[in-house]
């Protein structure tokens, strides 16, 4: 999905002609939520002035109350109009950058923070950082009061069609309306679980494509209600069945092309490939926190249900973290599987960007390809060829976070700080909490 270069007379001209009477300024806040600001097509020109403001103390991870005057400054590129309308006429977004009132960008806004880190990559002497997600939800049934249930809307399986698949039509108008707001979308289909789809689109630069992400998953909930469907990116919904992903397909690019590729290298792979891919494994276990952002995401992170538990990559086998697609030339990239569609995708990015510079500034080497499946590995088998598991609760990926300055410093201190101290609060009221599993096993046993 290219980024159109839109001037403000653009804009002006395509909201004339388009009826447009509301504008929705869409930012995201530390947990990854869409945010938005809904004004008059009115207040275009203050916007395009960028002093429309909002009170940034009521986001979470933001500012204190004595602080909270922010203004949004819009990314014209994101300018779109929603293919849907209102009985009023209709309804652009665009996407916004949070600035201070002195006119410097934000530290707590995570795509200001994203910002920061491709800044890093062009000073390293790079021009591109790719990014192709594979994001997976599920469909449930809702209630008559339009709540969610945990109903299945379907008993379906890996790329099952209709009857079975009865999500297809509501998949089918999300595929429909993506590409009726410029997305290329590349497959659709049902996958391993009940209930549970994928839609694929093209990869595009990293900012880009966290902006795709966010853009998909408002697409995604909104046709899904037309559906009476619920779509949800919780990443295990149900026990027993595989939880959802959000695999991350990442190239680097310099001036000459694709950087993972040189024809005369070991796997087609030149050293940049290796150096950033020791960097990603290096540091797996710290950015798990942020790629893997909430307690139910270790619920997926389990053996058996095909999401990826161990440090380790390979070519072709998909049990570990990291695989290399077969293809190559311009679309040589690394695959990283473990990445849940909770995680913000902005602070996401960023911090397997920064992880994959390290590896470059430090010349890391990754070990040794697995290609054996790991789960039929004991554990004596995996410490000789040295996997390590991903951690296996959010207080532990916590821990590896603190740890880890290189991805401290991918998050910037503000960020990082609002993070930490949400997510072990987080953690700290899920310990309270005591579960149906935990009254079965015990209650009658003790």
């Amino acid at each position: 999905m290219a980024k159109a270069a839109f001037t403000k007379d653009d804009i002006r001209q395509m909201a004339k002609d388009e009826d447009v009477k509301f504008l929705r300024l869409m930012f995201t806040d530390l947990f990854g939520t869409i945010k938005n600001v809904e004004v008059p097509i009115s207040q275009l020109g203050k916007l395009l002035d960028n002093k429309l403001m909002f009170d940034g103390s009521s986001i979470d991870g933001f500012v204190r109350i004595e602080e909270s005057d922010m203004y949004l400054y819009p990314d014209l590129s994101t300018w779109m109009i929603f293919p849907w309308s209102t009985e009023r006429g209709k309804i652009a977004r665009v996407i916004c950058e949070v600035y201070t009132p002195d006119g410097k960008p934000f530290e707590g806004d995570p795509r200001n923070n994203l910002i920061r880190v491709l800044a890093d990559m062009r000073k390293a002497g790079f021009t591109d950082f790719n990014i192709g997600p594979e994001p997976e939800f599920f469909l449930f049934k809702m209630d008559e009061n339009g709540k969610p249930t945990t109903e299945l809307n379907d008993k379906g399986s890996y790329f099952d069609m209709a009857p079975m698949d009865l999500g297809e039509n509501c998949r089918r108008e999300i595929v429909l309306t993506l590409e009726e707001m410029g997305f290329d979308v590349e497959a659709a289909h049902h996958e391993v679980a009940p209930g549970q789809h994928e839609i694929d689109f093209k990869y595009a630069d990293a900012l880009a494509a966290a902006d795709n992400i966010q853009t998909f998953k408002l697409v995604v909930k909104t046709i899904a209600r037309k559906y009476g469907l619920y779509a949800t990116f919780m990443p295990k919904p149900l026990a027993g069945i595989n939880g959802s992903g959000m695999h991350l397909n990442m190239s680097l690019f310099h001036d000459k092309g694709n950087a993972f590729y040189d024809e005369k290298g070991n796997m087609q792979l030149s050293e940049d490939a290796f150096h950033f891919l020791g960097g990603l494994l290096k540091h797996a276990r710290s950015f798990t926190a942020i790629c893997n952002p909430i307690v139910n995401s270790y619920k997926r992170l389990v053996p058996g249900y095909e999401a990826p538990v161990y440090v380790a990559w390979s070519g072709s086998n998909r049990s570990p973290l990291i695989r290399v697609p077969s293809s190559r030339g311009l679309s040589t990239r690394l695959e990283l599987r473990s990445v849940d569609p909770a995680a913000n995708p902005y602070l996401a990015i960023a911090a397997v960007l920064e992880a994959g510079l390290d590896g470059l500034r430090n010349k890391l080497a990754p070990q040794e390809a697995v290609d054996r499946n790991i789960y039929r590995m004991d554990a004596e088998e995996r410490q000789e060829n040295h996997i390590t598991n991903l951690p296996d609760t959010l207080h532990n990926a916590l821990k590896d976070l603190a740890a880890d300055e290189v991805m401290r410093n991918a998050m910037g201190h503000h960020l990082y700080q609002s993070f930490i101290e949400a997510k072990n609060l987080e953690y700290n009221s899920y310990r309270t909490q005591v579960s149906e599993w935990e009254r079965d096993q015990y209650l009658e046993l003790y």
